[in-house]
């Protein structure tokens, strides 16, 4: 390659004429000290806190940390991003309390951690989230740094136009709060959009629930999350997906739902629905045009006659029982999902 491409390259973008930052591996560095010291403050680090840190970078954040914590445990995907980071503190007070992991936090096992403080690459945002979520055992509280949008469903409230199933299976399992905007130019180089710091508090214990079922339910209702359920669950689609559950169950006896076991296989269902959604296409969007939603009235399902009118009766019921049936999704609380989810349970009727 010619040399002054690369000098270039790295004139405009790298550490103090160092490394040359990647945006296509999400690398924006925060260089505002204040900002770094403001979210130093607000993660409530104590001294005997182990400080698990996700994307380093060139170790802005991580000396801040490093000033406050007991250690600070980086993990890094940049084979240089790391170098740069031994270099900056070998020989430094601070070198015995920080270890460094290379690799890809989302395949790597992570170690035990009090709090997390990350500023990550966007683009992991959705299984990272998850995955810390998951992690045993549960640390006190993560403050992360997301994209703006992405940040603003997290905290989403029902009634929010951006309230959606990610706000909905987060905060599930943890308490979510926002704790500040951050502008693109305070970051080299600048991102696209702007970014907010969040702070996640995993909720102990987790809720008892089978998150098979719960995601099923709440990917149903969210996937148009502003007509009434009444109207979701007369759709045929619905209707053919519940009742060939149901057949199976009876057939096979499997009626009884284990939601006294709670496992991180489970939990990481929701990670994997949650990164269908992206931030332009997902099922947030309204789709006006009613004949897409398919509804069955009163002639049931096509070709089962008796049997299927039956069966939405029932469905029907448990909207009715629990007064869901004229409610939207945008506007039900976990409460709300969790109470919904019991009554179709106790009715046979199953979304796995």
């Amino acid at each position: 390659m010619a040399g002054g491409k690369i000098q270039k390259k790295r004139h405009q973008h790298g550490w103090g004429g160092g490394v040359p930052f990647e945006k296509s591996k999400g690398q924006h560095i925060l260089k505002n000290p204040m900002l770094v010291e403001t979210i130093v403050q607000k993660s409530g680090i104590k001294p005997t806190d182990v400080v698990l840190e996700i994307g380093p970078g060139t170790g802005n954040l991580t000396k801040k940390l490093l000033e406050v914590a007991k250690s600070v445990v980086a993990v890094e995907l940049d084979p240089r991003m790391v170098l740069e980071l031994n270099r900056r503190f070998q020989g430094t007070p601070h070198s015995s309390r920080l270890k460094l992991i290379e690799g890809d936090v989302l395949k790597c096992e992570l170690p035990y951690f009090d709090i997390c403080v990350a500023n990550i690459p966007y683009q992991i945002s959705s299984p990272l989230t998850f995955k810390l979520l998951v992690h045993r055992p549960a640390f006190r509280c993560a403050v992360i740094m997301f994209q703006r949008e992405f940040a603003m469903r997290l905290v989403a409230n029902p009634g929010d136009a951006l309230y959606c199933r990610l706000s909905v299976n987060t905060q599930l399992l943890a308490r979510v709060s926002h704790l500040l905007k951050v502008g693109r130019n305070n970051f080299r180089p600048p991102p696209k959009v702007d970014s907010a710091v969040v702070r996640v508090e995993p909720r102990r214990p987790l809720p008892p629930v089978n998150f098979k079922e719960w995601d099923g339910l709440v990917r149903l209702c969210f996937n148009r999350k502003n007509k009434t359920l009444g109207s979701i669950f007369r759709q045929r689609s619905v209707l053919s997906l519940l009742q060939k559950n149901y057949k199976t169950l009876q057939a096979t006896q499997k009626v009884q739902m284990e939601e006294d076991k709670v496992s991180s296989e489970d939990v990481t269902v929701l990670a994997e629905m949650i990164e269908e959604l992206s931030m332009g296409n997902d099922d947030e969007k309204e789709v006006e045009e009613e004949e897409e939603m398919e509804v069955e009235e009163d002639m049931g399902l096509v070709g089962e006659g008796g049997e299927s009118s039956s069966f939405k009766d029932k469905v029907l019921r448990v909207l009715k029982q629990g007064d869901f049936a004229e409610k939207r999704a945008a506007k039900l609380t976990q409460v709300d999902f969790l109470y919904l989810l019991s009554l179709f349970s106790k009715a046979g009727i199953h979304f796995s």
